[in-house]
């Protein structure tokens, strides 16, 4: 007889993936179908729907693709993007030094617009990058970096690339669901987000979407996506009316996404983005009256996702090993230079919860 499979359970406190509503996860536990049965493409039209309703766009072009984060973010730039063609990317953390490997990969010619970590992109530097590249295709901006836990504002950005013929793509892969995410008022093109953070399901699938602008441009690409598995021109042939097979579908996880998002429209989306507020508000003033310092500048913080230096003599990466072996508590590491010297603390979705913040402060401070 084959041995269960067991797992440690833990509290996951960093940077996603999060712990899951039970009731996720009983409809992670709904019985496998195939990836054309009637009742599973009907469950892809509820998933758009609710998509739409996040993204707070009006676009058919609304999806979630088989992949992670990373597979909305290469679906958004290998649809928008051709060889030779140039990007203009803000980069002030990791992920959005990713989005420039992605675009490179790719055979694009990237403009790095480079701001210090911790702090948000100015608008006006992103505007004279672009007025100094006007042949660029794309503009691209982290909404909510993850590296550093700065939200970036995106309106003033999203009015100045409009009038221009550049599309705007924006990271929501942090804040989608947990804090405003306005696609079609903020004048967004490409967006791409993740259903393992505060969107409260497991990992696996990627919602993207894609302006009227965007789908344009689609259609006037000199040769077809490189990806067959991320062109938008053959997967909406999937998502559409036509049911044209695309690739084997996991009906679980949509499942999974459908649930997570009924919970996200029942709880209501100002409420939900207020809950994740005031938990890292109070998170972020508990961190800071234990003698740590928060590295996003004040004004600009993310509130499901706090970066945050420990206080003077303190080991984070000691601190951090003791809260997964100690109390089964995972916080993340920093990425790239921040590496052991800071954690990354995150609040989302089912664990965006007060009971949730007295614990991380008791165990650090148990620890410190």
């Amino acid at each position: 007889m084959a041995n269960v499979v067991t797992a440690t359970p833990r509290l996951l406190l960093g940077p996603g993936p999060a712990n899951v509503d039970p009731r996720v996860l009983q409809a992670l536990a709904t019985p496998v179908q195939g990836h054309l049965d009637p009742e599973f493409l009907s469950t892809l039209d509820e998933v758009r729907t609710g998509l739409k309703k996040l993204f707070r766009t009006s676009s058919e072009a609304t999806l979630a693709v088989s992949g992670t984060g990373s597979a909305g973010m290469e679906t958004c730039l290998v649809n928008a993007l051709e060889p030779g063609e140039k990007i203009v990317v803000g980069v002030g953390g990791y992920f959005g030094r990713r989005i420039c490997q992605v675009a490179e990969r790719l055979g694009a010619e990237v403009v790095e617009v480079p701001y210090e970590p911790g702090r948000p992109l100015e608008p006006q530097r992103m505007m004279e990058a672009l007025r100094a590249h006007p042949d660029a295709k794309v503009v691209a901006v982290v909404h909510a970096e993850t590296s550093t836990g700065v939200l970036q504002p995106l309106e003033e950005i999203g009015q100045a690339v409009a009038e221009t013929d550049a599309l705007l793509l924006v990271d929501c892969v942090t804040s989608l669901g947990g804090a405003p995410v306005e696609v079609d008022r903020w004048h967004i093109d490409l967006a791409y987000s993740c259903s393992q953070k505060c969107l409260g399901m497991v990992s696996g699938l990627a919602p993207v979407t894609f302006s009227a602008k965007a789908l344009e441009r689609l259609r006037q690409r000199r040769r077809p996506p490189a990806s067959f598995y991320l062109g938008l021109d053959v997967l909406l042939d999937y998502w559409g009316e036509g049911r044209v097979y695309h690739h084997t579908a996991c009906s679980t996880l949509y499942y999974g996404l459908k649930a997570a998002l009924e919970l996200i429209l029942a709880e209501g989306l100002e409420a939900r983005w207020e809950r994740h507020r005031q938990v890292g508000s109070l998170l972020q003033s508990k961190l800071e009256a234990m003698g740590c310092r928060l590295f996003a500048a004040e004004g600009y913080r993310l509130p499901m996702l706090t970066a945050v230096l420990p206080p003077e003599g303190v080991d984070a990466g000691r601190v951090r090993r003791a809260l997964l072996e100690e109390f089964n508590i995972e916080v993340g590491a920093g990425l790239g230079e921040l590496k052991d010297k800071l954690w990354r603390i995150g609040l989302m979705g089912y664990n965006a919860r007060r009971a949730l913040v007295d614990t991380i402060c008791g165990a650090l401070e148990a620890l410190m």
